[in-house]
């Protein structure tokens, strides 16, 4: 198809074939990752690696936005970027404690 063939074609023709599109490449991508991972866990099982990933167990989440409930953290990693205003604005990590 030429871009000429793009151009005249309805809006919701062409959203629908975007979306067409969209989920095609989707579908692909998928397959593609799968073929991959196996790939992966083949030739880590041939070079005597462990089988899955190590999990890491989940950490309960200990500090909690005031003005966005939604959002915590667990107190490990990075300070996600309201931990560091809030504690420029003066307050604590005491005051962020869930259930504290």
């Amino acid at each position: 198809m030429t871009r000429s063939t793009y151009d005249a074609m309805p809006l919701d023709d062409l959203w629908n074939f975007h979306k067409r599109v969209e989920s095609i490449l989707q579908e692909r991508l998928d397959r593609e990752r799968q073929k991959l991972e196996n790939q992966l866990r083949e030739l880590t099982l041939k070079l005597g690696g462990t089988r899955e990933r190590r999990q890491y167990p989940k950490v309960p989440q200990k500090f909690r936005n005031p003005a966005t409930p939604e959002q915590t953290w667990s107190g490990r990693g990075k300070q996600p970027r309201w931990v560091s205003e809030l504690l420029a604005t003066g307050k604590s990590l005491d005051d962020l404690r869930i259930g504290g």
